[in-house]
């Protein structure tokens, strides 16, 4: 591990010499991607610095102690030394985690899609409160969600919700949140006072520059209505919604809350962009070994990830097994209270893997 903290530091260096040259400053574009270099070396050099200078203190205190007789001293550099034993495991473990290597995707912001599956109108009403627990942690984040298509259910509640989400590592926390979440519980309408049980889908799928995917516009068919549907508060009702089809895929892209056509043509096209960018990783990735594969499996739409009941205020994560009663906290935004053990489990599994190999 050392030896490769040693050229990550070397490496830390020569990025910071470079960033000083002139052409080099000039060409925006290098200048950029070095600092965004910079910036992720840096996380794990303050960390090794931080865990080289402490390992050096604690050498010096058990040198110092063998050597010292003044008992006053020697109970000093005692508590010192325990402090010290103590915090080098736990930098070392944030070392670790620091070196597992990124999603290239955690930075990103997010397109969040959330529809109702089985269920009907009871999928329609949890999708529609899914989605507002969603915008509340994402409020609690930082983060600025904005809604792009909201397509009302029967009864109220929403058929589909698609959001844009944008912030610091969006991506990094709600990549978990991709499958199938289940809800259990007693309908409005249900007499008898059965349970029901009903399902929602949410995609994540990280944002890309429209530019960055090819697109053939003669694949495309555009058509532009009126607005319709509960929606924002602004809606235009004017011919302002665009509906773009992708014909090779199939994908539907349907953008409405703009302000003005050209803003909902934007929008529809950059969510066309990530959907595509999505299905070839998608693609690539059922070409990767099966390690690979252990590692995204979190990814996938189609599995039941999550469980929401109701009656008991339990919320289940099928993933790893964690078991709450905060449901009505989540539903009001506190998506920590599952997304943190996610990642902290994850973490674990990576750091199991990258431990069977040396550094």
């Amino acid at each position: 591990m050392f030896s490769k903290l040693d050229s990550v530091e070397s490496r830390y260096e020569e990025v910071n010499m470079s960033l000083q040259r002139p052409d080099i400053a000039s060409d925006q574009k290098r200048y950029r991607a070095l600092m965004k270099e910079l910036s992720e070396l840096e996380k794990i050099v303050v960390l090794y610095r931080d865990f080289k200078k402490k390992t050096a203190s604690l050498k010096d205190s058990k040198d110092l102690f063998i050597s010292e007789s003044d008992n006053e001293m020697r109970e000093l550099l005692r508590e010192e030394i325990k402090q010290l034993e103590e915090q080098l495991p736990e930098l070392e473990q944030q070392i670790k985690i620091a070196l597992i290597p990124k999603d290239p995707n955690d930075d990103k912001n997010i397109l969040l899609e959330i529809r109702a599956g089985a269920g009907g109108d009871e999928a329609s009403l949890f999708a529609d409160e899914l989605f507002r627990g969603y915008a509340h942690y994402a409020s609690s984040q930082g983060w600025k969600a904005e809604l792009v298509s909201y397509t009302e259910g029967n009864v109220g509640g929403a058929k589909e919700v698609i959001a844009m989400i944008s912030g610091e590592a969006v991506y990094s926390k709600m990549k978990y949140e991709s499958g199938v979440h289940r809800v259990q519980r007693v309908p409005k309408t249900e007499a008898a006072g059965r349970i029901h049980t009903s399902t929602v889908t949410v995609a994540v799928i990280p944002e890309v520059e429209a530019t960055d995917v090819k697109i053939n516009m003669n694949d495309i068919k555009i058509d532009v209505m009126r607005a319709s549907g509960a929606g924002g508060q602004s809606v235009n009702r004017t011919e302002s919604a665009v509906r773009l089809h992708h014909i090779p895929t199939g994908i539907l892209v349907h953008c409405q809350e703009g302000k003005s056509q050209l803003a909902n043509k934007e929008r529809a096209f950059q969510i066309l962009a990530a959907k595509l960018q999505a299905l070839e990783d998608e693609k690539r990735l059922k070409e990767a070994s099966d390690v690979r594969l252990d590692q995204i499996g979190t990814g996938d739409r189609s599995e039941r990830i999550r469980t929401y009941n109701f009656p008991q205020t339990r919320i289940t994560d099928h993933r790893i097994g964690l078991t709450i009663h905060q449901l009505d906290a989540v539903m009001s935004g506190s998506f920590e209270n599952l997304i943190d053990p996610l990642i902290a489990h994850f973490q674990a599994e990576a750091l199991k893997k990258q431990s069977t190999n040396s550094y």
